[in-house]
């Protein structure tokens, strides 16, 4: 079966075999699945990823910033294509993509190698993400089936990034690093091979693309999220780092300027006129990016401090997943009778207590004291979250536009999680550079020969005393990622209402366009 074969026009309804949708959610959930995991997947393999190709410690930092910024910048772009050209059609090319950039990314040799590669699997996961999504709505009937549906999208999507740090760890315990990229051949590959059997192709829509919107946008984000990063490592008042605010602050005027004109923009300002999906972009931004930086600066922790082992790091994030999962079904089943608000402000308010008690992380934290704990409390609270916030958003969506709202929830966790990272590792820089700062005369004092001989090669405080810098570094950084969620504790509370309409969507007895 050729390329041009397995993305020819279809038109709606040929799909060769019917009376499937198990196997249709099934290919559709898988696609979420592998998209997700590779945010995460990667982040316990980085170690080893540095000394293979010899990345400095702020380029290493691109590796995953490479994928996220264009997965995010671009995901508008791709819901736009999906509803233009076909979703089924969009959705394959996606795919196609993601999974030849994963061949690179394994077969990489060189650091630019790598990072053009992940930018590339961003480019595919923005056109296959937004699109699975979609296609749910024009698989599964509104109501009740399209709940559980979007249930089990929610609960792959929530929890794929546990879920990749698990696999994580395994493929670089038993195999290679370069198997965290080898490993989405062959799930790619299957899911091109099922798509044209399962899933039916979408009405196409004519339209045109905003390109200038989408360059503007992603641009506007990376130059943003550069300028955080920069900062943190040489300080706010660094000339490129000035720049890059400054860069990012016209671009992303320009964008919206584009938007405002535009005849057929990426991002429709009539989607933010629901005041209800308005208030669930803004809470999803502001949960991902909470999010982001809590799986990567605990796994740092579990593994530097603790001493864990890849796979025991990923171990450890399972009953984050558990949690999630447990939120997800709770809110799928109540959510038709009580509505969007109560989920979201619980599942808000669950968060920042989570990311609250991990301000107290010091060297003498236990998993099960100081990990376990608010990870539970935090993984359950977005699992609420998470299926209300995307069924909430393409609720009352018509059809044809159905791609556009789904992609700018997938946006605003992408670009939510980039941002908060980097906000995040600029808190983390400074705070560490200051402890080190006090440790540095304690060690000099207590220190044994070999270690000062280790520190004047590498400048790396050894532990105890780098172990103070690392976790003082890290509950520093978790006080403004508990003000972000809470942020979307606020929205909750102020923005989201309970709406006879949209409880008689949700219940399957309204028709298709209320809300």
């Amino acid at each position: 079966m050729t390329t041009s074969q397995l993305i020819q026009d279809h038109k709606p309804g040929a799909a060769r075999r019917q009376g499937r949708p198990g196997i249709a959610l099934t290919v559709i959930a898988a696609c979420q699945l592998m998209v997700v995991l590779d945010a995460t997947i990667v982040n316990i393999a980085l170690p080893h990823i540095q000394d293979a190709l010899k990345f400095s410690t702020t380029d290493l930092t691109w590796v995953v910033s490479a994928y996220t910024l264009t997965f995010g910048g671009l995901l508008l772009l791709g819901a736009r294509a999906g509803d233009i050209l076909g979703r089924r059609r969009v959705f394959m090319t996606g795919i196609l993509l993601f999974t030849f950039a994963s061949l690179l990314g394994g077969l990489a040799q060189e650091p630019w190698q790598l990072l053009a590669a992940r930018a590339l699997q961003g480019m595919g996961g923005a056109i296959a993400s937004p699109t699975s999504l979609a296609l749910i709505t024009t698989t599964f009937p509104e109501g009740p089936e399209r709940n559980r549906a979007f249930g089990v999208f929610a609960a792959v999507s929530a929890g794929g990034g546990a879920i990749g740090l698990l696999a994580g760890g395994m493929l670089t315990d038993w195999l290679d690093w370069r198997w965290v990229f080898f490993v989405n051949v062959p799930i790619g590959l299957l899911i091109v091979a099922l798509t044209p059997q399962y899933i039916n192709e979408s009405e196409r829509h004519p339209g045109r693309f905003d390109i200038t919107g989408a360059l503007t946008s992603t641009l506007g984000m990376a130059s943003l999220v550069y300028g955080f990063i920069r900062a943190a490592e040489k300080g706010w008042h660094d000339g490129l780092a000035l720049g890059s605010f400054a860069a990012a602050v016209i671009l992303l005027l320009a964008f919206v300027f584009n938007e405002t004109r535009a005849k057929e923009p990426i991002t429709p300002l009539r989607m933010f006129a629901d005041r209800n999906r308005s208030g669930t972009y803004v809470i999803m931004l502001s949960l991902a990016a909470a999010m982001f930086g809590m799986f990567f600066y605990i796994v740092l922790f579990v593994q530097n401090v603790l001493g864990y082992s890849p796979i025991r790091a990923g171990l450890a994030f399972l009953p984050v997943t558990a949690a999630i999962a447990v939120g997800a079904g709770l809110s799928q089943r109540f959510l038709p009778v009580l509505g969007p608000k109560p989920f979201m402000m619980t599942g808000s308010a669950l968060v920042v207590v989570g990311l609250t008690w991990q301000t107290f992380i010091s060297p003498d934290s236990s998993y099960l004291g100081g990990i376990l704990g608010p990870m539970l409390i935090f993984g359950f609270g977005m699992g609420l979250n998470f299926v209300t916030a995307t069924v909430t958003a393409v609720s009352g969506v018509a059809q044809h536009e159905a791609g556009a709202a789904s992609g700018l929830l997938n946006a605003m966790q992408q670009v939510g999680g980039s941002l908060g990272l980097s906000i995040l590792t600029t808190v983390f820089g400074t705070a560490s550079k200051d402890e080190a700062k006090k440790q540095l005369p304690k060690f000099l004092a207590d220190g044994s020969p070999e270690q000062k001989a280790a520190f004047a090669k590498t400048h790396q405080l050894p532990a105890p005393w780098g172990h103070e810098v690392l976790a003082h570094g890290i509950s520093t950084a978790f006080i403004p990622a508990a003000a972000m969620a809470g942020l979307g504790l606020l929205t909750a509370w102020l923005v989201i209402k309970v709406r006879k309409s949209d409880l008689e969507a949700l219940a399957g007895t309204a028709g298709p366009g209320m809300g």
